[in-house]
């Protein structure tokens, strides 16, 4: 179904699925992982959708990049959908690709029409402590050859590790994460917890004014579930929960991601 185009478009992979006369629908991956954390709502959307699924730089496909800013990651993004020619987009962020896309929008209000974020914490204080596993695997002195010595199964259970159903963790998935560099995980834990810090997300979105949909499992484990609400003060935004689901909504509850997804796109048309 996916078409990788064989090359990167200002530095990031791209793969496309779906009519490409379709309106367009970018799908931004979080932290740790890649395009391919989109794959299973992929089909559903593509039934109507021009999807546009971005490689952030350091991860998946894509090469790393000389800063890992929110704000640069952003521009850098921004330049490749001008390439592609593509405007106005609905774009969806999971996890702190919902910052990517909140920057993009406060970039580029030409670019976004509507934006999505799924398991997107609002605030540094919403963070939960996270599994034990992760926590190994990030912190020193263990976190570096623990990093370079991760086996597919390890990989395997830091996705399962967040989330609350139990998954499937796509092979492409798993390959894909295993070419992120530790240094560069690091520094965008450090990047996305900056952005949050100068401003909390539904601040940023108050300011933006444009059609908002948050989705949150009522069991995430990365970002506090009750943290949902606090979107609840941004205008034009409407705050949905999926019961039992934890941080992977794509993984764990795809069909009814994929159809809130689905009724907020099309909504903005």
């Amino acid at each position: 179904m996916g078409i990788h185009d064989g090359k990167n478009v200002h530095g990031m992979h791209v793969v496309h699925d779906g009519p490409r006369e379709a309106p367009p629908l970018v799908l931004i991956h979080g932290s740790g992982a890649s395009g391919s954390s989109w794959g299973p709502v992929v089909p559903a959307l593509a039934g109507r959708y021009h999807v546009i699924r971005i490689d952030l730089p350091g991860h998946g496909r894509s090469a790393p990049a000389a800063s890992y800013d929110v704000p640069e990651q952003a521009a850098g993004l921004a330049a490749a959908l001008d390439e592609l020619g593509l405007r106005p987009v609905t774009v969806a962020g999971h996890s702190s690709g919902g910052y990517i896309a909140t920057a993009l929008a406060e970039q580029r209000p030409d670019l976004v029409g509507s934006l999505a974020l799924i398991s997107s914490g609002p605030s540094p204080d919403a963070l939960l402590p996270q599994p034990v596993l992760l926590r190994v695997l990030i912190a020193p002195p263990l976190g570096p050859f623990l990093w370079r010595v991760r086996s597919d199964a390890m990989l395997r259970r830091g996705v399962t590790a967040v989330c609350n159903r139990p998954v499937d963790v796509p092979d492409d998935l798993v390959a894909e994460v295993r070419g992120i560099g530790y240094r560069t995980f690091r520094t965008v834990l450090r990047q996305n917890g900056a952005y949050i810090a100068e401003r909390s997300l539904p601040a940023r979105l108050t300011a933006l004014g444009v059609p908002v949909l948050v989705v949150f499992g009522t069991a995430d484990r990365r970002w506090d579930p009750s943290s949902a609400h606090h979107y609840d003060t941004v205008p034009n935004a409407r705050v949905e929960q999926l019961p039992d689901v934890g941080h992977f909504p794509m993984l764990e509850a795809p069909e009814e991601t994929g159809e809130l997804l689905l009724r907020f796109a099309a909504a903005g048309r």
